[in-house]
């Protein structure tokens, strides 16, 4: 819950939050909502949203495709107006591959939800911004693309994942700086979270169950246990604010502590 003094934090504000239906996406949504935004849930999976339940107002979107985007963004701006915040947050595992077992169409799959789905958000969410106002910025517009700490150090597998993932965080930083550089009042940073426990892990939960897998995957991080999405929904809630103001091409670990020290092993391998 957002506490009462920040409750119209972020009124006026309009947010895009892909993956919204499910996860940090729909941690996020409800952070936002209850911080004053009007947030757009834009999911290809339906959730509560969808049924009228839910914080967010609800669109059927594909992060693939950039037909799907053009769509969302003209609908945001017909109805809404403006846009001020992008979470681009959808995102597949895409499974366990190696270099050697990833095959090529996975590969691809897997790179046109994580990382050009994440640069189609951006593109299109700096073209909406522009686009509020009479030809100005929207104010304080903020772009937030979820990574992983896949996207910081290295690993054995997934591969298709691990290579989407380090695509957004430099993706991030050149885009912050050419807003910079262009003068848009439009900042943009990536976020890496450790495991958290979100239906990502659902393959593992149910081989062993959820609580043991949740323990598992917990021990692996040095502060002792998995994130919740909520804790993830706060680092968004934090740069979507204007209380990272100076916040831009950032890269916002939120992990445990995992890459601070060193890391023999991915998550899932075996102890």
């Amino acid at each position: 819950m957002v506490p009462a003094d920040m409750s119209s934090e972020l009124s006026g504000r309009v947010a895009i939050v892909t993956g919204g239906a499910s996860g940090i996406g729909a941690a996020s949504v409800a952070l936002l909502a209850g911080a004053g935004a009007t947030v757009i849930v834009a999911d290809l999976q339906e959730g509560p949203n969808a049924r009228g339940e839910g914080p967010g107002r609800f669109v059927a979107h594909d992060v693939a495709s950039e037909d799907s985007w053009k769509a969302l963004l003209a609908d945001v701006l017909t109805r809404e107006g403006r846009l001020d915040i992008m979470v681009n947050n959808a995102g597949i595992s895409g499974g366990l591959g190696n270099i050697e077992t990833t095959t090529v169409e996975n590969w691809q799959k897997v790179q046109a939800v994580d990382s050009e789905g994440v640069f189609l958000g951006s593109k299109y969410a700096i073209e909406g911004m522009k686009r509020t106002g009479p030809g100005k910025p929207a104010v304080k517009g903020s772009i937030v693309n979820i990574s992983s700490i896949a996207g910081l150090i290295g690993s054995a597998g997934p591969t298709a994942y691990t290579g989407a993932k380090g695509a957004v965080r430099l993706l991030s930083k050149s885009v912050a700086l050419y807003c910079a550089e262009q003068k848009y009042d439009i900042r943009c940073n990536s976020v890496h979270p450790g495991g958290v426990d979100t239906a990502i892990f659902n393959p593992l939960w149910q081989m062993v169950g959820h609580a043991q897998g949740k323990a598992f995957i917990g021990s692996r991080h040095p502060i002792g246990r998995m994130s919740e999405a909520s804790e993830l929904g706060e680092v968004v809630l934090f740069l979507a604010s204007d209380r990272s103001s100076f916040v831009t091409g950032a890269e916002i670990v939120a992990d445990g502590a995992i890459t601070s020290g060193l890391m023999r092993r991915s998550l899932l391998a075996p102890p």
